[in-house]
């Protein structure tokens, strides 16, 4: 008996493009500044035992016609700003009605497992108009050449009533999320690996949450879910973007540490050096804190635990991690920066007090 096909009545594919546009957006001044319709984005339900410190800012863009898997497809745009300056870009394509989750795959296959440079440039363009547009709102504007990218297949409605359990067990979830078209069916672990990671709460919608991609099936039509994994993969950035920065950072301290150690501990360039280091270590600090207390968890609720789970599936620890490690390293580059001066001064105090001795004595043999 063939397998039954699943057909979406209302649905579409959400292709989100996240950047990383300044040190931080003063929210509140973005969104006087703004012209087009916005919204501060709130999570609908009361399942979720989510706190949001600083919803993000979300600006609807007109929609435009972009090239998705080859073809020129028009797709409705907005973006959402967060508060420590990360822009992340929606890109909505509509899924006709009667189009199966099958006869999706060559289009999940195009989005990813293929480079996508045309939608990565569209959201580069669209984030540097941003830029100037709202350049009053933004702290030490850049363009970071990272970019984090995620889909979400998003279904509010199939041709009949569905199961979460008749989704996992008979729909093609996994080949959709992975992108992948070869006839060959996938091996038993990897479909429960792509798999584990499902949520539902009532028998009748589902979420899977991939490292790259999601399926949400949500007959409420409520877009929490990928407005979770939204924030999430924009936090993801955010860490991405700061341990590159260190990386670069550390390597000219390095440096400057060297030049500086062969031209004495007292000139212009040591004084530099060291306030330029615990200058960085400020923003740091403040970069982790921002960061750790974006989203706090109040409870163990469905949604609280749907995005604890994306962030281990997307490895957010370990890259929090390494931060923290390279913030630790900074502290202590400081610290030993600090140690030096203070004993280069004792060295100074005690060569003055020697000489101030001698001369005392000299001028005492010396005076008439």
């Amino acid at each position: 008996m063939p397998p039954p096909i699943f057909r979406v009545q209302d649905g579409s594919v959400r292709i989100y493009r996240i950047l990383d546009v300044a040190d931080g957006i003063d929210l509140a001044r973005a969104e006087a500044l703004a012209s087009t319709p916005k919204s501060r984005a709130r999570l609908a339900s009361p399942r979720s035992a989510i706190e949001i410190a600083q919803p993000p800012l979300r600006l609807g863009l007109s929609a435009r016609e972009v090239r998705v898997a080859g073809q020129s497809r028009r797709v409705d745009v907005q973006v959402s700003l967060f508060d420590y300056g990360v822009a992340s870009f929606l890109f909505e394509l509509p899924i006709a009605p009667g189009t199966s989750l099958e006869e999706l795959l060559p289009l999940a296959e195009a989005l990813l497992e293929r480079p996508a440079p045309e939608l990565d440039e569209v959201a580069r363009s669209l984030a540097a108009e941003l830029t100037v547009a709202l350049a009053p709102a933004l702290l030490r504007p850049h363009m970071w050449e990272g970019i984090e990218t995620y889909t979400v297949f998003f279904v509010r409605a199939f041709d009949r009533r569905v199961t979460g359990d008749e989704l996992l067990e008979q729909a093609p979830l996994a080949r959709l999320l992975l992108g992948e078209t070869d006839p060959v069916p996938l091996s038993a672990g990897e479909r429960a690996d792509v798999l584990k990671h499902r949520f539902a709460y009532l028998e009748t919608d589902l979420a899977v949450v991939d490292w790259n991609s999601a399926f949400v099936h949500e007959p409420t039509g409520s877009t929490d879910v990928p407005d979770l994994l939204e924030l999430a993969t924009a936090q993801l950035l955010e860490l991405r973007y700061y341990d590159a920065y260190l990386d670069r950072e550390l390597a000219g301290i390095r440096g400057e540490v060297e030049r500086a150690g062969h031209a004495g501990m007292f000139t212009r360039r040591y004084t530099r050096l060291m306030r330029r280091t615990a200058a960085l270590l400020v923003d740091m600090s403040e970069m982790v804190d921002r960061v750790e207390n974006a989203v706090k968890i109040v409870g163990d609720f469905y949604l609280a635990r749907l995005y604890q789970a994306a962030l281990g599936r997307f490895r957010l620890p370990a890259w929090q991690e390494s931060v923290l490690r390279k913030h630790r390293m900074l502290s202590e580059v400081n610290r030993i920066l600090s140690d030096g001066a203070d004993t280069r001064r004792a060295e100074l105090l005690e060569i003055t007090i020697i000489v101030l001795i001698a001369w005392e004595i000299l001028w005492a043999f010396w005076r008439p």
